[in-house]
């Protein structure tokens, strides 16, 4: 069970749902801090997963704490831990507490999309029919998670080659779902992508 305050804004469509968001080094700032804003007001309980992998351009130093491209630090320093969010590591995640995992883009899903317990968590995830969604360069895992075979998604256009060669049915619209798989396709498409969450998991 996860434990911290939860503050319920006025949507409440998320009450008793648990997201998390994983990110590693040089994430799409907006597309962890939209989807943390927007699932806290329909009172999610949100968990940011920060994995210590990749590396920063400004400049590569261990032990750094996992940062955005535009420099948002994990922990985020204006929201206060224990607050509207909580932290784990990617080997404190347990599925069952779990509703859906969110991947935003950015440099992120290359670091992502080569760690074995991040595939093995979206393969069981989808596996067990939770909502596995992701934004931008975000399918990146979803390809090498082995998942986007016949299903319709979306993209950022510099990952639309790799979904096509991996199977997937392209669709240049802002936000996609195909069963459990919700895919967005730019930080414009923020308010789609997170409305077809929130309808995903209400």
């Amino acid at each position: 069970m996860l434990k911290y305050v939860k503050r319920v804004g006025p949507g409440h469509r998320l009450k008793n749902r648990r997201v998390a968001i994983i990110v590693a080094h040089e994430f799409e700032d907006v597309e962890l801090l939209y989807p943390f804003l927007r699932f806290s007001e329909e009172g999610a309980e949100v968990v940011i997963v920060p994995v210590e992998a990749g590396l920063h351009p400004r400049p590569s130093v261990r032990g750094k704490p996992v940062t955005g491209r535009y420099g948002t630090p994990i922990p985020l320093e204006v929201f206060e831990e224990g607050g509207r969010y909580a932290i784990k590591r990617i080997n404190e995640i347990n599925l069952d507490d779990f509703d859906a995992l969110i991947f935003p883009g950015g440099f992120s899903p290359d670091s992502l999309r080569i760690t074995p317990r991040v595939l093995e968590l979206v393969r069981t995830a989808y596996e067990r029919g939770k909502i596995i969604a992701a934004i931008c360069h975000g399918p990146q895992v979803l390809i090498s998670a082995g998942l986007v075979k016949g299903k319709r998604v979306t993209s950022y256009v510099a990952v639309r080659d790799d979904l096509v060669n991996a199977g997937a049915i392209f669709t240049d619209e802002p936000a996609t779902r195909d069963g459990n798989i919700i895919t967005g396709r730019v930080p414009d498409d923020l308010p789609e992508f997170c409305q077809l969450i929130i309808e995903a998991l209400s």
